[in-house]
């Protein structure tokens, strides 16, 4: 397992990395720094890695973290997307699942398409 830390405007948020590949190699990259947007109750952002689907899931649990291999992208779930039905959470397209946020995660609520995140040891 990695612990990495989450910043954002309003806290911050832990970060437990599972033991998958895409999991290790995210961790290896940090830190990072970017813009972070949104998709219904999910923010996203852009990091410097291109990895391959590791293992694809086509829906995920709130407090959820995954890699979205076509946006070159790490995605924080907090609640249903655009393209949620029912009860199933969402992504645009098939994820990687790379760990869980612990923490208050209406931190997450609060984010603003271009705010600034941060991910560090």
């Amino acid at each position: 397992m990695y612990s990495l830390t989450l910043y954002l405007p309003g806290g911050k948020l832990d970060l437990e990395l599972n033991d998958t590949e895409t999991a290790k190699l995210v961790y290896q990259g940090s830190p990072y720094q970017a813009l972070a947007q949104l998709y219904g109750e999910e923010v996203y952002f852009s990091i410097p890695i291109r990895l391959e689907q590791e293992t694809p899931v086509a829906t995920v649990e709130i407090g959820d973290i995954a890699y979205w291999p076509p946006g070159q992208s790490i995605c924080l779930f907090f609640g249903p997307t655009p393209d949620s039905t029912g009860d199933l959470i969402k992504p645009a397209s098939d994820v990687t699942i790379i760990g869980k946020m612990k923490g208050d995660l209406s931190l997450l609520q609060e984010v603003q398409a271009g705010d600034i995140v941060t991910v560090q040891f």
